[in-house]
């Protein structure tokens, strides 16, 4: 699958023109008439000819995870961050995350190889978006946004793995330098924000029309705001290492950001385009390559944080009895799946099938049934759901603790407020049934006001249980590594590879070992703590 062409998985643009340039060519024409043009290869595209908006489609796409089967969402998301953040638990085997082994052919996924992956899939792209757009001013918009979207691809990768190639990544073809070098993760993050804050700031209404967005379809308004708020994440990721540069940018950000939910940056999936086209997630949560619809369930870390409030949203993202037994599959839907909050059960991480008393699931005090444990929604794993990746609680947690910090951009206490309200109302952007109503959500916010003296631990509590409503366990583990919370408790489990302690980062790819070696002996070796799944990236000391 990651040898289709780009037109294929841009189903949302306008593909129909390449098909009309295929009849074209095949329709009856004399064999002299128009000799030129009928010779001139239509589809052979360059930067003269070739749409760029087109690349912008794929660039986003592909973040939402691969095209061939979610080979990094399952991975990486899924198996690793997913139960190491302790959102979901599980007893597969395989989900190595869970139990805090190596496994590093599924940590070096995201990385990717030569065929899929994110600097194969998203890098490549959006960084060629960037070249063949340059000095057009007819494209000057559509350059500034792939900019802010390459800052994005290039922090995720930069937070699972540390140093990492950037300024050469995705170069090849212009450069002819095909052992890129590993930047700093310093330096990157210096990059990152100087790009940000360059390519929000340059955003206009006289930068021409995108019509290759998947996200705000060409809003060019909510594209400033996104990067603001971009923005301001970046920063607040230097918190430990770097305050002064945190403090500098969130502060540049302050008053631009996202204004509400509908500002929420997601893609809408589509069925038709089967795995290519469908929401990663789902494919992985319905069990399409496993037993993952009945072994994955929300983790008790999770449920009980939820029931300890009596938060609302307990009864709309969790459900028991989803299905009946471990042979059912995704037609199989119990439709009288249990949501009512009093019904919800976690299930403790950490646990497996060996009949070995202190791993067992089945031995554990909370076991009666593997139905009883509490699955995700159905709302939230459908295959044409969205994926999102940045919001605008997110931007309010965040605003919160600049405020509590520095006292920089308004009061800690509304920005909390208005992230906690806003917490529970995005729900609805994956179901109308998940839908919570603004006065529910007052009134809960209000019910559990911010308190300073232990601001920054209800401000990231809080944003760890949001990010993983939104499924986006990549950001609750960095966001957790950044800011120490929530405050977890570790998994015991035998020969783990961590001394029985949370994974810090992804090591590096073995592979890089033989195609980039200097590069990749020099980056190994300045590893914090060694290149394994202890050692920290630069900004988490």
């Amino acid at each position: 699958m990651s040898g289709l062409s780009n037109t294929t998985i841009m189903k949302f643009s306008n593909i129909y023109q390449y098909i009309l340039v295929l009849l074209a060519m095949f329709t009856g024409v004399s064999c002299t008439k128009d000799f030129e043009e009928i010779n001139t290869d239509p589809i052979s595209y360059s930067s003269g000819n070739f749409n760029p908006n087109f690349l912008l489609t794929s660039a986003q796409l592909n973040y939402t995870g691969s095209t061939d089967f979610a080979y990094d969402t399952w991975r990486a998301n899924l198996i690793y961050c997913s139960t190491m953040m302790q959102g979901f638990s599980t007893v597969i085997s395989y989900w190595a995350g869970d139990k805090y082994i190596l496994n590093e052919g599924y940590t070096s996924a995201y990385w990717g190889t030569s065929a899929v992956g994110a600097y194969t899939e998203q890098v490549k792209p959006v960084t060629e978006l960037i070249e063949i757009t340059k000095d057009k001013a007819q494209y000057k918009n559509l350059h500034q946004v792939a900019r802010i979207w390459r800052a994005i691809v290039m922090e995720r990768i930069t937070d699972l793995y540390g140093d990492v190639p950037y300024t050469d990544a995705g170069m090849g073809y212009h450069t002819n330098n095909y052992y890129p070098k590993y930047d700093s993760q310093q330096s990157i993050y210096a990059g990152l924000l100087k790009e940000v804050e360059e390519a929000s700031a340059a955003l206009g209404n006289d930068g021409g029309t995108i019509t290759g967005d998947a996200i705000y379809k060409g809003d060019i308004g909510k594209w400033k705001r996104f990067g603001y708020s971009l923005l301001l994440r970046m920063a607040m990721r230097l918190t430990k290492v770097d305050e002064n540069t945190a403090k500098t940018f969130a502060q540049k950000a302050v008053g631009n950001t996202m204004t509400g939910n509908g500002d929420n940056a997601f893609i809408i999936h589509d069925e038709s385009g089967g795995r290519v086209t469908q929401n990663r997630n789902s494919q992985v949560l319905r069990g399409d390559g496993g037993q993952e619809h009945f072994y994955v369930r929300w983790s008790d870390t999770f449920i009980n944080f939820l029931k300890a409030t009596n938060d609302p949203r307990l009864g709309k993202v969790a459900v028991t009895r989803l299905y009946p037994d471990e042979s059912t599959k995704d037609k199989d839907q119990n439709p009288n799946a249990i949501s009512a909050p009093s019904a919800q059960k976690g299930m403790p991480n950490g646990k497996d099938l060996s009949g070995i008393a202190a791993q067992d699931i089945r031995q554990h005090p909370s076991f009666t049934s593997f139905i009883d444990y509490s699955s995700p929604s159905p709302g939230m794993i459908k295959r044409t759901g969205p994926t999102f990746i940045l919001t605008y609680a997110e931007t309010e947690f965040l605003l919160a603790e600049a405020a509590q910090r520095w006292a920089i951009g308004g009061s800690a206490a509304a920005h909390y407020r208005e992230g906690l309200k806003n917490a529970l109302t995005f729900l609805g952007q994956y179901d109308e049934a998940m839908a919570i109503s603004e006065t529910e959500a007052d009134q809960f916010a209000g019910n559990h006001p911010y308190n300073a003296a232990n601001g920054l631990s209800m401000i990231n509590n809080q944003y760890w249980a949001h990010t993983v409503t939104m499924l986006d366990f990549y950001e609750t583990w960095s966001n957790w590594r950044r800011s120490g919370y929530p405050q977890l408790n570790p998994v015991i489990y035998p020969n783990n590879n961590t001394g029985g302690t949370i994974p810090r980062r992804f090591p590096y790819p073995a592979a890089e070992a033989l195609t980039n070696a200097d590069n990749y002996n020099a980056a190994s070796s300045s590893v914090t703590g060694g290149d394994k799944l202890t050692g920290r990236v630069w900004w988490d000391k």
